[in-house]
């Protein structure tokens, strides 16, 4: 198995991860995916994507070129048609960067350029935004399950 502080093999567990996230979105009825929340201070599906999708185009725009800007990668998104279509075009931008994702960069260690974080690697910070993709991944499929809705088979990538 390749190391994942190869960039090829960690793009490529980034997909897998996004594939079962994108059937996650899909198992969504829209209305429970842009609404349901099981307790008031959780919030929708649709609000974690949101989230999922800023920190990912946020932090490779970032690794990649050295420009640190938060944009709203899901700006005009009002139905699960739209949020799948930010999915693809968030990914899409990853991989026309991920070229410039070596593993130099990737050790490269600076402070988070947004909320003035502890120093961490370009590696680490990615690792991060995987790790939250999952969390908010889990969260949903307890989402699923109180709407009576099987998740997706986890194993399937």
């Amino acid at each position: 198995m390749a190391s994942l502080l190869d960039p090829q093999a960690l793009l490529e567990v980034m997909e897998g991860n996004r594939r079962l996230t994108l059937r996650t979105i899909e198992a969504f009825p829209e209305d429970a995916l842009f609404n349901f929340r099981p307790a008031e201070a959780m919030r929708p599906f649709a609000e974690m994507v949101r989230e999922i999708l800023n920190m990912e185009a946020d932090y490779v725009r970032g690794i990649a070129t050295g420009e640190w800007r938060l944009e709203d990668s899901c700006a005009g998104v009002r139905t699960k048609a739209d949020l799948l279509a930010a999915c693809h075009r968030v990914r899409e931008r990853t991989r026309e960067l991920w070229p410039r994702v070596t593993v130099e960069r990737l050790l490269q260690v600076e402070r988070d350029p947004f909320w003035d974080g502890p120093p961490q690697s370009h590696f680490e910070r990615l690792l991060y935004t995987l790790e939250n993709e999952i969390h908010h991944r889990g969260q949903a499929y307890v989402y699923l399950r109180m709407l009576g809705i099987e998740p997706p088979a986890f194993y399937e990538r």
